[in-house]
């Protein structure tokens, strides 16, 4: 599992003009089982995914594809993730 944490590198204006098309790449890897969650930083900074991949080079061909990073307006950095422990309503986080 992988936590993908994004900052922008933009202002949020330029930001905003790529997020339709953000929101869609989101979608189709939601999709294809690739991301579990996702959301803004609080204040608007970047955003955080939960995603699974085989591995991190699977994954950085799935990032590849990101229309943030693509406009250049987002960097993505990639933490290895191997949960250890989860509360009882979270135990699923240990199955992945």
């Amino acid at each position: 599992m992988f936590i993908v944490i994004l900052n922008y590198t933009a202002p949020l204006e330029e930001i905003d003009r790529h997020l339709e098309a953000h929101n869609a790449w989101l979608e189709e890897n939601y999709a294809a089982g690739h991301f579990l969650a996702s959301g803004r930083q609080d204040p608007r900074t970047g955003g955080v995914v939960l995603a699974r991949a085989a591995d991190r080079e699977a994954l950085g061909r799935v990032l590849a594809l990101d229309p943030f990073g693509i406009a250049e307006v987002a960097t993505h950095t990639v933490i290895d993730w191997r949960p250890s422990r989860a509360s009882t309503e979270a135990q699923w986080l240990l199955q992945q």
